[in-house]
């Protein structure tokens, strides 16, 4: 089976991680601070808080935001339903903007209209998380000028997005946003296992991801309510919680960031041949703007002709293990329980009806590649 995602570790991947199992720290040591720095370095980014998975950094995120209860948050119904649930962990409300077709990200036209419609109503969201699905930013500068009109806190959920760009910059850099929420689950650019991480360039929302992800304690002298006891003492400013990355995830994130660029070209090269070879299918293929520059986490493409779950079956009796992504938000049970229902955000749903993910790795060799693209042409023409 050739599956639709897949990490690559090497030796030297594993040394990193046995060198830090050999050394005095295994959590709070060294590395993380490094593997942040190395972040910031790579992004572009001024701060960076790494964290045990991208949901508690989308958690952090709208904490240090100051969400709270009687406050909305907005996301796109086009992803996992972390993007979503971050927002009623702190006790606001959600509530969602349909996607564009062509790029599968958030209609910018469709938030701009729904933000005057919000603001003339006045229950104008809190913060507004994007999401740059399959690792293609959103429209980030246009974004940014709508939300700055109503004081709205933009975070990026860019868990598909490391090693991608916008113009020029860096997915991760924060030119056009608050905060930027990485994921480095073991089928995203990098891994480290679990992990993610939350990038700022303004030092108020380092501060306070800092302390919400650390059980919201300081041992910063700067930041006491009072006099130190001693070199011991520490304060807790808030109600934090333990999302700390250890230094054995961050080793091995840390060795596999220097290999980003490396995965990115071979991710980029492998969508090349998908473009090229399915160009004569019944599908609809990914599209991507010229002064973007794709992760490419996901190669989806969309049937035209065909029923999918038809097609999904005979793919995978075939030994391909395409995928599907994503089930919308909104259509889950527990977000129909609290009043959303079928035919809310039909772009999202019909993208969902004829969705599949083709395998797409660093390590997917050419011959698997032809196969895929062998299999494609056998089932669906």
């Amino acid at each position: 089976m050739i599956p639709y995602g897949k990490h690559l570790v090497d030796e030297d991947d594993i040394d990193a991680v046995v060198d830090v199992l050999r050394n005095q720290f295994l959590t709070q040591g060294a590395v993380v601070p490094q593997f942040e720095n190395a972040l910031c370095g790579y992004t572009g980014a001024n701060y960076c808080v790494a964290v045990n998975s991208a949901t508690s950094g989308l958690h952090v995120a709208c904490l240090a935001a100051g969400v709270a209860a009687g406050d909305s948050v907005w996301t796109v119904p086009n992803s996992f339903v972390a993007s979503a649930n971050c927002a009623l962990y702190c006790g606001a409300s959600i509530d969602f903007v349909d996607i564009d077709p062509l790029t599968r990200n958030i209609d910018i036209n469709a938030l701009d209209n729904k933000l005057q419609h919000a603001a003339k109503q006045n229950c104008l969201p809190k913060a507004l998380i994007v999401v740059h699905f399959s690792g293609l930013s959103c429209d980030m500068q246009r974004i940014h000028k709508i939300t700055q009109m109503y004081s709205i806190v933009l975070i990026e959920d860019a868990a598909h997005g490391l090693g991608g760009s916008y113009q020029q910059s860096k997915i991760g850099s924060c030119v056009y946003s608050d905060m930027a929420v990485l994921s480095f689950h073991p089928v995203k650019s990098i891994t480290s296992a679990e992990g993610g991480a939350v990038l700022t360039n303004q030092n108020h929302f380092h501060e306070k991801l800092t302390l919400f992800a650390k059980h919201g304690v300081t041992k910063d002298p700067l930041q006491y309510r009072g006099e130190s006891h001693g070199p011991w003492y520490y304060q807790q400013l808030e109600l934090g919680y333990n999302y700390r990355l250890s230094d054995l995830h961050a080793a091995l994130g840390l060795s596999q960031l220097k290999k980003l660029d490396v995965f990115i070209q071979k991710r980029s090269e492998l969508a090349k041949v998908y473009d090229e070879t399915l160009a004569d299918l019944p599908l609809k293929l990914p599209v991507v703007e010229p002064h973007f520059k794709s992760a490419w986490h996901l190669y989806m493409v969309e049937l035209t002709q065909h029923d999918r779950q038809n097609i999904y079956q005979l793919l995978h009796k075939k030994g391909i293990g395409v995928n599907v992504h994503y089930i919308p938000i909104h259509l889950q049970p527990f977000y129909q329980k609290v009043g959303f229902k079928q035919g809310d955000f039909p772009v999202s749903e019909h993208f969902y009806q004829h969705a599949l993910t083709l395998p797409l790795f660093p390590s997917l060799s050419h011959e698997e590649q032809l196969k895929v693209v062998d299999v494609l042409h056998e089932v669906l023409l």
